[in-house]
């Protein structure tokens, strides 16, 4: 119909996702203990931040989990004690931060006087929260309740909080906001965990909101679903799938996200359709 318009969003999000691929890359290289350099706090007056994780991974190779996952399938496993291998030696609350990886989507979308134009950003925003997940198959640590984590990025311009506001069920919060009062990003999760024999699956529930403040705008959407693959024998893979709607609550825009299951032969893996109505 008339009021309805597609729009292919794979011109907008394929930087993202090529950015998101070379950064996956290099922290599976940390992950291994190959890169754990830190670095000096400041470099001729400015901040420098840190380009590794803190600490290098265990090899999972000479682990056997089956005697340990043998009991747990169908279970959520935020309910299951797991072995310190599964982890990455990061927190939850860490984690929540690379939502803000590609800030710049959010100041490109401000910048457009048009609102389809805006909404194709907040789209490709949107998409590019999962981008650092590409290869990312280590699961953060559970923060403590009311632990909290602050990160201020002068260079990308925001300023974030995260705080665990529940431990059962796990919930964390976050608020970030730009560092030029342009816009507000903030939102819950409670990553919802389930084994299935070969593979792991997390459901993120939990809404998340962008307010466009020069526009008075306010984007709401969840995240799909993510997937990990071969946890007992073979290749770790992961994969996220699903339906995202992303609706602007001040013009009835609705922008529908198609996150794409990998399928049998493989090709559809990582592919992103959707379009505007």
């Amino acid at each position: 119909s008339e009021s309805e318009r597609s729009l292919s969003l794979e011109a907008v999000t394929a930087h993202s996702f090529e950015e998101g691929k070379h950064l996956s890359s290099w922290k599976h290289r940390m992950s291994e203990g190959k890169d754990c350099g830190g670095g000096d706090a400041l470099s001729n007056g400015i901040k420098k931040h840190r380009t590794s994780l803190p600490s290098p991974m265990f090899s999972r190779n000479d682990f056997s989990i089956w005697s340990i996952l043998r009991k747990c399938i169908g279970m959520e496993l935020s309910k299951i004690t797991m072995p310190v291998i599964f982890n990455e030696p990061l927190s939850f609350l860490q984690r929540l931060t690379e939502y803000m990886e590609h800030t710049y989507l959010i100041h490109k979308a401000s910048s457009f006087s048009d609102p389809v134009e805006r909404m194709q950003v907040v789209a490709a925003f949107a998409v590019s929260a999962v981008a650092s997940q590409w290869e990312r198959t280590g699961k953060p640590f559970n923060p403590l309740l009311g632990e909290t984590y602050e990160l201020v990025r002068d260079d990308l311009g925001f300023r974030l909080i995260s705080e665990q506001v529940s431990h059962h069920p796990p919930i964390s919060a976050f608020h970030a906001e730009g560092l030029n009062n342009d816009f507000i990003f903030y939102g819950s999760i409670y990553p919802k965990l389930k084994f299935w024999g070969k593979s792991v699956e997390a459901e993120p529930k939990g809404t998340i909101t962008l307010e466009l403040l020069e526009h008075n705008e306010a984007y709401t959407w969840t995240n799909p679903t993510c997937c990990v693959h071969n946890i007992i024998v073979g290749k770790l893979w992961i994969e996220q799938y699903g339906n995202v709607e992303i609706i602007n609550h001040k013009t009835g825009d609705k922008c529908v996200l198609n996150f794409k299951p990998c399928g049998l032969f493989g090709k559809e893996l990582h592919k992103v359709e959707g379009y505007i109505q």
